[in-house]
Formats: C-alpha cells, structure tokens, sequence
C-alpha cells in the first residue's frame, strides 16, 4: 500500500467514526437547539476555527477570483444543504433511518461524476457500489411502509444526499490553487451567512433559553470533529480520489451511525439492520483494494 492509498484510508476511516457517531450527537442538540440556529453557530465556530488552523499552518486564505463561484456553489450544496436538510429530516425521522437514507449519496455521486465529470467505473468501484447500495435497500426494505406514509422526512434525507453529491462533483471538478485547509473553512464559512438569516427569520435566537452544558458540550464536540476536522478531511480525500470512490468511503458512515443511534439514542438493531451493515463494510473495503496488474 503506497502512502497516499494509505492516507486516503485513515481519512475515510477518521470521517466514518466522526461523521457516524454526529448522527446522534445532532439529534441530542436539536432536543434543545432549533435547525436553523445551531446550524448557524457550528458553521460560525467551525469556520473560525479552521481558518485560525490554516493561518497557524503558514496557509494563505484569499480566494483567486475564478474560484469563487465554484467556491460558493460547493459551500451551499456540500455544507449549506446537506446540513440543513439533514437538521430537518431528523426531526421527522429515527436517527439510524435518517443516515441511511443521507447515505444513497454515492449512488447520486456515482452518476453525476460519470456524466459530468467523464469518471470510468472500473470492476472494484462497481462492485463495491452495488455492495453498498444492497446493504442501504436491505436497510430500508426493514420498514418501507412508514417511509411511504410520512415521507417529509425521507424527502429531507434524500434531498440532503442529492445536494452533498453535487457538492462533490463541483469540489472534484474545480482547479483550485487554495490549499484544503483554507478551502473547507470558505465552504463552512459561506454556509454560515444563509444558516444565520434563516436563523434570524424562522426562530429569534436571542429569546431561546440557555440549552445546558451537556448540550454545550455535544456541540463543542460537532464543531471539532465533524465540522471543522471532518470537512477538512473530506476535501482532502476528494482532492486524491476520483469522486465516486470518495463517495462510496463515506458508506462507512451510517455504519457508525447506526451502532452509536442504538447505544445512545435507544433505537432497535434488527437483522436488516445487521445484514446491512456487513454488506456496507464489505463495500467500503473493497473500495481501496488495489486490482492486480500484470508485470511487463
């Protein structure tokens, strides 16, 4: 294993447990912080945060104009309303349920980097693709019927993964000369000017009560780890993979976030549940197994 395929594995492993185990964690928040408000604020601190990181690291955070727009384009899709949707999709919906829906992701990235982005599908990606996408049907085949009579929230969530998969596709196309540290804080930054007018104009934060500092607490945890540290690790990985391949790492994700929902959250493992699971896992390694290739 070289030393980039290696760094590509530890980042989609660092993004799967963290990017997993925010799926409860957000929906502890919302029992005491409105969407559209804690939105704002860990995009805010997120931002911050990774900013100072990158000036710390000796990194330039100006933006060439040319990139911006794509910047901004990629910040909404990928931060802005994969985030937002998610916030209201597990507010209408069992957490586990939420990620796995969020996570048809690669199967959306999947098509749009073929069609956009001319990526070829190799033996590997397509059979750890049909692995992953099997285990999220077996998942969701579990209990359909209540997905098909209140599907706001199943709405939300596939929403969420269609604008992450764009989002993706535009982070992959773009030539950018900003380095990744500099790139994930625009992304979060931008998001946060949209997440604070719906703030402002859905639910008045300044009259909310004070939350608690176990609330406090969970959030401090979001806005390390799966906001500041997990964006920056997902803009690098999309920086060293081809689109689809990155998409399909992230199936480690509802993995995590199904395991911690039923730790934390009390939701029931079934054996869809756990058939799913093994079939994700098998996804996600084959991903980075390397073909044979025939010696000159």
């Amino acid at each position: 294993m070289t030393r980039s395929h290696a760094g590509a594995v530890v980042l989609v492993i660092t993004i799967g447990i963290l990017w997993g185990l925010n799926w409860p964690a957000v929906k502890f928040i919302l029992g005491s912080v409105p969407p559209w408000t804690f939105r704002a604020i860990a995009f805010s601190l997120g931002a911050v945060l990774l900013a100072v990181v990158a000036r710390c690291a000796g990194e330039r955070l100006g933006v060439a104009a040319q990139e911006r727009g794509p910047m901004l384009v990629a910040g909404l899709l990928t931060v802005f309303g994969f985030n937002v949707l998610t916030a209201f999709g597990q507010l209408l919906t069992e957490t586990s349920k939420a990620a796995i829906i969020a996570f048809t992701m690669p199967m959306w990235a999947a098509i749009m980097a073929a069609v956009f982005l001319g990526e070829r599908f190799g033996i590997n990606r397509i059979a750890s693709l049909l692995l992953g996408m099997t285990g999220l049907a077996t998942l969701l085949a579990g209990d359909f019927g209540q997905f098909v009579n209140h599907p706001a929230g199943f709405l939300f969530m596939l929403g969420a993964a269609l604008s992450w998969a764009a989002g993706t596709v535009v982070l992959k196309a773009g030539n950018w000369t900003t380095t990744a540290l500099a790139r994930s804080a625009w992304l979060v930054g931008v998001s946060a000017v949209p997440a604070w007018a719906g703030a402002m104009m859905f639910e008045q934060p300044w009259t909310l009560a004070f939350p608690g500092w176990s609330v406090v607490a969970v959030l401090a945890f979001h806005v390390v780890g799966p906001v500041a540290l997990c964006y920056a690790a997902w803009v690098m990985l999309i920086s060293r993979l081809p689109a689809s391949t990155a998409a399909i790492g992230t199936l480690l994700i509802p993995v995590v976030g199904v395991l911690s929902s039923q730790l934390l959250l009390g939701d029931v493992m079934t054996w869809q549940k756990m058939t799913a699971l093994g079939l994700i896992v098998a996804s996600v390694a084959l991903t980075f197994v390397q073909p044979l290739r025939p010696r000159p």
